[in-house]
């Protein structure tokens, strides 16, 4: 396959990863909002949510979202998958809008495009490149050290305050652990196209991605049960996501990205872009998009 082939496919596997990303999140938090809120992070959440029909289409849509990034991935850069995979914010605010019969709060869409505008730029400025090295077992330790106080601080967060300030903290505990799973299924990806659908089972990252993939799936569903509008949420697992992945890319898979003085002024007003929309979707975060508490 030719290079602008692989661009292709990897552009519109991205673009069909993040439509699915979007849905399953919305899908996700209306079914949430349906089943009683008991203890933070207790796995007997999906058991009541397995129940709900809306939960299952989430479910779906989440597999077909990961099987789109996969391939994305393998044949495409993390510069370029990433950026696209944030305007899963964008297709979440605008599933949210049809299955509630009611138009996007403006104030909500300036936000969701100030958060998905300024971590697009930050990554395009940023550029991450270079070949993807195999992810060895010994990584998994400092990879746990440099991640795993984040997750822990959040969950603790998370238990001490409510409503949005929990739901934000399991928020970004769910998007630290997609954001690494990401970056090593990036690893498994390249294994798969390289070497075969049995190439990955003879490395770490794959079995590393399984620890951390399953805790992050349950933390999201914690956020969408707890938060008010599915926007802030999905923005703050949606920033961080991607931002954890080019840490992990520039850390432990040989990728590189742009450190001039230029480029490090362009990251940081992207990165300003998506502190304030998610400021913004926060303070908007009173506005409920649908589903009450059973």
């Amino acid at each position: 396959m030719t290079e602008t082939g692989a661009m292709l496919v990897a552009v519109c596997c991205a673009i069909a990863g993040a439509a699915s990303f979007g849905l399953a999140g919305v899908a996700q938090q209306r079914a949430a909002k349906e089943v009683r809120t008991g203890r933070t992070l207790h796995p007997g959440l999906l058991l009541r949510l397995v129940r709900k029909p809306m939960w299952l289409v989430g479910l779906v849509s989440l597999g077909v979202g990961f099987v789109s990034q996969a391939i994305a991935l393998a044949f495409g850069p993390l510069a370029l998958v990433q950026p696209l995979g944030v305007t899963s914010a964008l297709f979440g605010a605008g599933f949210a809008a049809w299955m509630t019969r009611r138009r996007v709060d403006r104030t909500v869409a300036l936000g969701a495009f100030a958060c998905v505008g300024g971590l697009s730029v930050f990554l395009l400025v940023a550029q991450p490149s270079g070949q993807v090295t195999e992810f060895d077992v010994r990584d998994a330790a400092p990879l746990a050290l440099v991640f795993g106080p984040v997750v822990v601080a959040a969950v603790l967060a998370a238990t001490r305050f409510t409503g949005e300030v929990r739901a934000l903290a399991l928020a970004l505990a769910a998007g630290v652990c997609y954001g690494v799973t990401a970056g090593l299924l990036k690893a498994v990806a390249v294994q798969i196209r390289f070497g075969g659908v049995g190439e990955p089972f003879q490395h770490w990252a794959l079995l590393v991605a399984c620890v951390t993939g399953p805790p992050g799936f349950l933390l999201s569903q914690n956020a969408f049960q707890q938060g008010r509008q599915v926007a802030v949420a999905l923005a703050v697992i949606t920033t961080v996501d991607p931002l954890v992945a080019v840490v992990v890319g520039v850390g432990w898979l040989g990728e590189t990205v742009a450190a001039t003085p230029a480029a490090l002024i362009g990251e940081a007003f992207g990165a300003v872009a998506v502190v304030v929309g998610v400021a913004v979707l926060t303070r908007r975060g009173n506005v409920v998009t649908g589903g009450g508490r059973g």
